[in-house]
């Protein structure tokens, strides 16, 4: 398909909007305020309420949701797909309309679209872009003064996918996902795993309890069970429907990115794409948005890690320095964080047991009561670099949520 010309058959509108909102989006940058993936977004969308539709027109686009690992899951996927052409995308994570209209109107030749989607969101920009793909990853409590609870979310899935023709990428081992994708026509079923249980021993459908037998779960009351998955990852492999097994090698650690990958591999060939092709394109990913990024501090190696609820913490204790290397953790409760910390007594932080752990963040003294009930000793400290200083270590794990994390990313010069 010929791109060259698609700005210019957007109608005049079209046009003014999307050129004042780069032009704005530059300006922010430029300025140091951001990184212009909102603000350039929502002029746009002020001036043409009907841009993100215009835009993603005629475009193959995928949209990534889930309460973690979708912004890793939206880079390797655009990734892969730059095997088939240029890929327009939201590589910073701003996940609602602004920034989508941000991503495709920087990429005007882009046949190709991958757009991380606000959990929230969904049903409304299905409902405007079309898309052909969607990602459902998983779902578990996050910022339950801002979100809603799970099976609400779910809900809205399912709503937006009756008799949709979009092609659906759903992870079987999580029910709550399954029931919100059950609707759908077309859906690839892929066994990624689900480490993080607490929020789904209930069955979706009748509310009776969940017999698990990991990966298996059914309910016995009303029937509703884990589908059969045509992917399946089996520790560092990938097996796909065709019963190749897919060596994973990737600079990103831990088992939730190995699953963030076969999650990729499935929705490749939802486009189209030999997985074989795009397992190179895989290894190339070393970090996202800051995400695993390992920055030289005073003779330390400081490796950033985000964890934005009970489940993400889970999957960054998996991936930690062994014992017994030091960890600083820091957390804030600003309005992307969500106001309540009362889900850190959802955390079992007894695995922290024998190593040095420093505490920071705004929210520093609710999580050093949450350590202290767990009999886990802590320094507290006022920033990363006096956790370096105390550490005296080559290396320092550190573990965010958002904002601290993004705070921490300012502080040694936004890292990528």
């Amino acid at each position: 398909m010929d791109r060259k010309g698609i700005m210019s058959q957007l109608p005049l509108r079209a046009q003014l909007a999307t050129a004042l909102g780069k032009g704005a989006a530059t300006l922010s940058r430029v300025t140091g305020r951001g990184d212009g993936s909102v603000i350039g977004g929502r002029i746009g969308l002020v001036l043409e309420p009907q841009l993100l539709t215009l835009l993603a027109k005629q475009r193959r686009l995928a949209l990534v949701t889930g309460t973690n690992g979708k912004t890793t899951t939206t880079r390797l996927i655009s990734a892969a797909l730059t095997e088939l052409g240029e890929v327009a995308t939201n590589a910073f994570g701003a996940n609602m309309p602004a920034g989508h209209v941000s991503a495709l109107a920087g990429a005007p030749k882009a046949e190709y679209a991958v757009l991380e989607v606000d959990e929230k969101y969904v049903p409304m920009v299905l409902g405007e872009t079309g898309a052909s793909v969607v990602v459902l990853l998983n779902l578990s409590r996050d910022q339950m003064d801002r979100a809603t609870e799970v099976w609400l979310l779910a809900q809205r899935w399912r709503n937006a996918l009756e008799g949709s023709e979009t092609h659906v990428v759903a992870n079987a081992d999580d029910p709550v996902v399954t029931w919100g994708a059950a609707t759908a026509r077309h859906v690839t079923w892929v066994s990624a795993g689900q480490r993080w249980k607490e929020d789904s021993w209930c069955c979706p459908e009748c509310g009776n309890h969940l017999h698990r037998d990991d990966p298996h779960w059914e309910c016995k009351e009303c029937g509703f069970r884990r589908p059969q998955p045509t992917w399946r990852l089996e520790d560092g492999t990938v097996v796909d429907p065709w019963d190749r097994r897919l060596e994973l090698k990737l600079q990103l650690p831990g088992r939730a990115n190995r699953a963030n990958a076969a999650i990729t591999l499935a929705t490749a060939a939802a486009f189209g794409l030999d997985p074989i092709r795009a397992l190179p394109r895989l290894h190339q990913v070393t970090s996202v948005a800051g995400r695993y990024t390992v920055v030289e501090r005073h003779g330390c190696q400081v490796r950033l890690l985000l964890a934005k609820n009970p489940a993400g913490w889970l999957e960054s204790f998996d991936v930690l320095e062994p014992a017994p290397g030091p960890v600083a953790l820091s957390v804030n409760a600003q309005g992307p964080d969500g106001r309540d910390t009362s889900w850190l007594w959802d955390v079992d932080y007894r695995v922290l047991q024998g190593r040095p752990v420093f505490v920071t963040g705004e929210r520093r003294l609710d999580l050093a009561a949450r350590l202290e009930v767990d009999e886990v000793p802590f320094q507290m400290v006022d920033n990363v670099d006096e956790a370096v200083f105390r550490a005296r270590a080559g290396h320092l794990d550190v573990i965010a949520n958002y904002t601290a994390f993004q705070q921490i990313r300012a502080a040694y010069g936004r890292v990528e």
